[in-house]
């Protein structure tokens, strides 16, 4: 393959549309891009040995995203399936009490996303205890399925999800830096949600609850206590705080599984681990395929002008160069409906063009990775559909959520935009 071979922006923009419509269409994510990169590399003027030349070069370089991925699932697996999960959710829900149930059970959501527990996962775990408190409230189903969401949001800015793991793999920085600079955005995220989701119960939105709707609640005697919990996510984070901090470099794919260990260790759950991770992986596979498909479309896209065009359209319009950052991670996210894709495709397309143009790597990574969270919520993603079963919502209804979320995720990309582009601090 010549190793010169440009694509033309309307070849990239022509991979992205196609990928897009045909995940609209409920083609399997991976082959919707897969279609749109050969598409948009022979429309861009590649020969095919050229377009599948860059689409394997785009899926190379995802690999150690996707090995770092793949050896979370140890400690994700064994935080659900052994019920530390649980635990961290009831404790604070149960801590904080009925008075303050919205906020409890937006940071519960957001503490199990923060340690390493997929969103999606997360609001299911925290919707049978939330629907248990709305029917006790009378609260709606709209009302805490926005704190479980915000919260999971704010979790996300700061956990060693896929998510984070890619934004730090395509700019080159610590895995830490990045869930540290997520800190401030989801302080605000979190807050928004509350202030939101209290107006939202007050106003009577959304369907209640009836009486004998709900999930089962695990028994909180038969849980694990919440110090035995936390103490593998703790671990793992400590040890991926080693590099930032003291300059020893332990990567998250031995940091994650660590943590992981300890856990199954520490909970007494030794016996189970292979289930348990088995569980892990099971989840994780889905997103490592998801991310092989982004690495072909981001060969083609990369290779690209699209990148020379939107940095081009910014100066014009007299914008900010970092502007691309955020404004690409929300493009990104509303085409793959996914927080992780989102992150992956916008900083592995445009994470050069950035650093590039002379914004600083984790400004660059922290901005895509909040601007990720503003559309990743929408109908042909299965977080809208996951989320929305989780408490037995109607289409409908799930869709006029959509707003509040939108707004919580752009809350947190405005501070970040504010803090690493106008601001400027690293």
């Amino acid at each position: 393959m010549d190793a010169q071979v440009t694509i033309t922006a309307l070849g990239a923009l022509v991979a992205l549309i196609v990928s897009i419509v045909l995940i609209f269409k409920k083609v399997a994510p991976f082959y919707a891009l897969f279609i749109g990169a050969i598409l948009g590399g022979l429309i861009g003027g590649a020969s095919i040995v050229d377009t599948i030349g860059l689409m394997k070069g785009g899926a190379a370089g995802m690999i150690t995203a996707i090995l770092r991925i793949l050896a979370a699932g140890i400690m994700a697996g064994i935080l659900i399936k052994s019920g530390a999960a649980a635990s961290m959710a009831y404790t604070i829900i149960d801590k904080l009490g009925a008075k303050k149930a919205l906020l409890a059970i937006s940071l519960a959501t957001m503490l199990l996303t923060m340690v390493g527990v997929f969103i999606d996962i997360s609001v299911i775990t925290v919707a049978p205890i939330a629907i248990e408190i709305a029917k006790k409230l009378k609260i709606s189903r709209t009302t805490i399925l926005l704190a479980m969401i915000g919260g999971g949001k704010a979790g996300n800015m700061m956990s060693p999800n896929p998510n984070a793991i890619a934004v730090s793999d395509s700019f080159g920085v610590p895995l830490t830096s990045v869930m540290m600079a997520g800190i401030i955005p989801a302080v605000i995220g979190i807050a928004l949600t509350f202030v939101v989701a209290t107006k939202l119960s007050k106003s009577g939105k959304g369907t209640s609850f009836s009486l004998e709707e709900g999930g089962e609640v695990s028994n909180a005697d038969n849980l694990p206590s919440f110090g035995k919990s936390i103490l593998g996510p703790v671990v793992a984070i400590v040890l991926l705080s080693l590099r930032p901090i003291f300059d020893i470099n332990i990567d998250p794919m031995l940091a994650l599984p660590v943590g992981g260990l300890v856990a199954v260790i520490v909970l007494g759950k030794a016996k189970h681990v292979v289930e348990y991770t088995q569980y892990g992986l099971d989840k994780m596979t889905n997103v490592a395929i998801i991310l092989l498909g982004t690495g072909l479309i981001a060969g083609i896209i990369s290779n690209s002008t699209l990148g020379d065009v939107f940095i081009n359209a910014i100066e014009v319009l007299g914008l900010p160069t970092y502007l691309l950052a955020p404004i690409a991670g929300i493009l990104m996210s509303a085409a793959t409906a996914s927080t992780t894709s989102g992150s992956a495709v916008a900083s592995s397309v445009f994470g050069g063009t950035l650093t590039g143009a002379g914004v600083a790597p984790l400004a660059g990574a922290a901005m895509i990775h909040t601007g990720a969270t503003v559309l990743d919520h929408l109908p042909h993603g299965s977080f809208f559909h996951a989320t929305g079963g989780s408490v037995s919502m109607a289409f409908k209804e799930r869709l006029a959520l959509i707003p509040y979320e939108s707004m919580i995720g752009l809350a947190m990309t405005i501070v970040s935009t504010i803090i690493y582009g106008v601001i400027g601090i690293m």
